[in-house]
């Protein structure tokens, strides 16, 4: 197979990522791959915790050979989440990092990559760290400056990655148009959609090649497992990513993939509650008199606000915001709330509070973070679906500490 810089021609499978069954987002999140067990007439998806399958013959099974190559369980999840994307094909990893590496892996020594300069800390490490030691070359690029994207992809480039809503900054990147961009330059569009989750916002029904998430999120929902997937409609890329999950072994297990599929059953009615208080906790912050600066697309002043309201449903669950303070105060701010738990991740029920620069973004360098415009002083919440009077007292008394 010529690597991808030889084949900037090659034909791409595209789809309006519809559901061709007709059935609504929310009968598809609790059926779609999952389908009553054939032998006990089970309601839930088994667990199907086995290794190995016995054949008939040799090479003659069903379908089942090997549980790192096939899994009953974790074929439900990838049917599931790509009907959820309006893709054909679901390919599942043991985290999201693990997803992006096998998105990664497509390309070949020397090819170039082409990405967004806001992206999760975990991704740049991964580029910066480990795939430019395979001989991978990246650009970052503020995704949202669609002169800056054509400046970018002037210079042949092989893949085009990035996020919307971005992690932390949540800025808007127009989809439609940069995957048209790309494609005019021979390159594969990737899309990591997991703030906005399929219920908000398709990716593949805009142009996108490969849609990415961490499953761990909101696709999950409850913060209690690790997992990642990739969902194109794209044959050849199916059929390659499929390959790497398998030679590499970085396949998601059953158990995870029973986990996410009973989050995914409830998504629409999760991001709903998100979304519902995400709005009201962003404007309370952007009428608090220390706050400088909110970030949240739902926000008519967000600079995005109208590429969202194109592209998007609503807006999420996340919101950032800076302090009109100095770094000790706003690490105050984020030791002293109490239903706000100070951790990393997001997009559980429970809401979270993150401090990048210190928490999930330290692997990026300051200069790095600073050119974005990412403070030190910035701060992060996943508004969890918890009753909003209580989440506004929290933070209410979470300030009134910090600059006490």
């Amino acid at each position: 197979m010529l690597p991808l810089r030889q084949r900037r021609g090659y034909k791409r499978r595209m789809t309006d990522a519809t559901d061709h069954s007709g059935h609504g987002f929310s009968t598809r999140a609790v059926h779609a791959g999952q389908e009553p067990d054939p032998t006990t007439g089970a309601v839930m998806t088994p667990v199907y915790l086995t290794s190995t399958y016995v054949q008939e013959a040799p090479g003659v099974h069903k379908g089942y050979e090997y549980s790192r190559t096939q899994n009953p369980t974790r074929d439900a999840l990838q049917a599931n989440v790509a009907a959820l994307e309006g893709g054909t094909a679901g390919i599942a990893f043991a985290s999201g990092l693990a997803a992006s590496h096998g998105v990664f892996s497509l390309l070949s020594a020397g090819d170039r990559l082409v990405c967004g300069h806001d992206v999760y800390g975990g991704t740049y490490r991964l580029l910066d760290q480990v795939m430019t030691r395979q001989g991978l070359t990246f650009e970052t690029v503020d995704t949202t400056d669609l002169a800056a994207v054509d400046e970018a992809l002037s210079t042949p480039a092989q893949m085009v990655w990035f996020e919307t809503p971005t992690n932390p900054l949540l800025a808007v990147t127009d989809i439609a148009a940069v995957c048209e961009r790309a494609r005019a330059a021979g390159a594969i569009s990737v899309v990591d959609n997991t703030f906005a989750t399929p219920y908000l916002q398709t990716p593949l029904a805009l142009g996108a090649d490969i849609v990415v998430h961490s499953m761990t999120k909101y696709l999950g929902g409850h913060s209690d497992v690790v997992g990642g997937i990739c969902v194109t409609s794209d044959d050849e890329l199916a059929e390659r990513l499929r390959f790497l999950q398998n030679a590499v072994g970085a396949q998601i297990g059953p158990m995870d993939s029973f986990l996410v599929m009973r989050g995914t059953k409830t998504l629409a009615v999760r991001m709903e509650r998100h979304c519902d208080n995400a709005e009201a906790v962003a404007d309370w912050l952007a009428a608090h008199p220390r706050v400088s600066t909110v970030h949240y697309p739902g926000r008519a002043d967000h600079p995005g606000h109208a590429v969202a309201k194109g592209q998007m449903r609503r807006f999420s669950g996340m919101v950032s915001f800076e302090l009109d303070a100095d770094l000790e105060t706003a690490t105050r701010l984020a030791s002293a709330t109490k239903l706000f738990a100070l951790a990393e991740s997001l997009g559980g029920v429970e809401s979270l509070l993150d401090h990048p620069a210190s928490m999930t973004h330290a692997s990026v360098p300051r200069e790095e973070r600073l050119k974005t415009g990412f403070t030190d002083g910035l701060l992060r919440l996943s508004v969890g679906i918890e009753d909003l009077a209580d989440l506004l007292a929290d933070l209410e008394q979470a300030f009134d500490t910090a600059f006490a």
